[in-house]
């Protein structure tokens, strides 16, 4: 069985789809099963429907109004960089309203069911595709991996947005009796999840670079360090997972494919900018070129 597996990654994840529009469209590569955490939980469903036109224009034009209803955070530049400083305004009105996040992202649930129609989701479900989606149950403290094929179309666009809500600046929710967040927060490259489901050939996108090239600037106030820290942990959870999906795939005698990103794309990926964005996507497609034509090779310039 053929896997693809998507991590988490934020607005990386357009990088993630120009590889796999690469991998679908031009290897020819048919994958029984995807597997995604976070942002790569919102692209697999159109990867697995053969939708990949779709939902490189919805990558494409995504912004933080689509994500956020109550964003919690100023987005400005200054010497030509993104910087972001809390919005303390949004801040206070979510805690007043008893809120127990920093920000509210229903706007990305909505955008969820309006991108993956009930039609889509039928068809999807009744394919030969699985398709699974990782979620953090923090009441339970456990990973869980939710298939299309267990789920209701409410209840799979619900997983989809569970997954992709990087807590505590987007929703935390409340499902059958638990809290749950991002998936990201205990698997955030699910390769052993898709060698459990039987996978024996899986090509992994992680939206990290293989080596770390990133010296942070020190944090400026107390939402910066936050942010920090939980890259940080996440940087760490990454690193576990890719260890343990090999030490399992020498076990089980699988092929892993690891498509790192080339270079740092951000530094923040809860910045949503359509015009980079668009141009990660196409670098994605040009890397998984590059990496999979050696006959060919892509010059550097290329992809830029």
């Amino acid at each position: 069985m053929r896997a693809l597996v998507i991590s988490g990654g934020g607005s990386k994840g357009a990088f993630a789809g120009g590889v796999a529009q690469f991998l679908i469209q031009e290897a020819g590569n048919k994958y029984e099963l995807f597997v995604g955490t976070s942002t790569g939980s919102l692209l697999i469903s159109h990867l697995a429907l053969g939708k990949l036109d779709k939902i490189k224009d919805i990558y494409s034009n995504v912004d933080q109004k689509t994500i956020f209803n109550n964003c919690p955070f100023v987005i400005t530049k200054k010497y030509g960089v993104d910087e972001i400083s809390i919005n303390h305004w949004n801040v206070a009105k979510n805690l007043i309203r008893g809120k127990k996040t920093f920000g509210e992202s229903e706007n990305l649930r909505k955008h969820i069911r309006q991108s993956l129609t009930v039609a889509e989701f039928e068809e999807l479900k009744k394919g030969p595709n699985d398709v699974v989606v990782t979620v953090s149950n923090l009441s339970l403290n456990q990973v869980e991996y939710k298939s299309i094929n267990d789920c209701t179309y409410d209840e799979y666009c619900d997983w989809i947005w569970i997954s992709s809500n990087y807590t505590p600046f987007m929703s935390l929710v409340r499902k059958n009796g638990c809290e749950y967040a991002d998936g990201g927060l205990g698997s955030i490259v699910p390769i052993e999840e898709a060698i459990r489901r039987g996978a024996t050939d899986i090509d992994v996108v992680v939206l990290h670079t293989e080596v770390n090239y990133m010296n942070r600037m020190p944090s400026r106030n107390p939402f910066e360090l936050l942010t920090t820290m939980l890259s940080f942990i996440l940087d760490r959870i990454e690193n576990q997972n890719i260890r343990i999906g090999k030490l399992v795939a020498n076990q089980k005698n699988a092929i892993i494919n690891l498509y790192y990103t080339p270079t740092i794309l951000t530094t923040n990926s809860l910045i949503f900018n359509k015009e980079k964005m668009t141009r990660w996507w196409k670098r994605g497609y040009l890397y998984a070129k590059n990496k999979n034509e050696e006959t060919n090779p892509i010059e550097p310039n290329e992809l830029e």
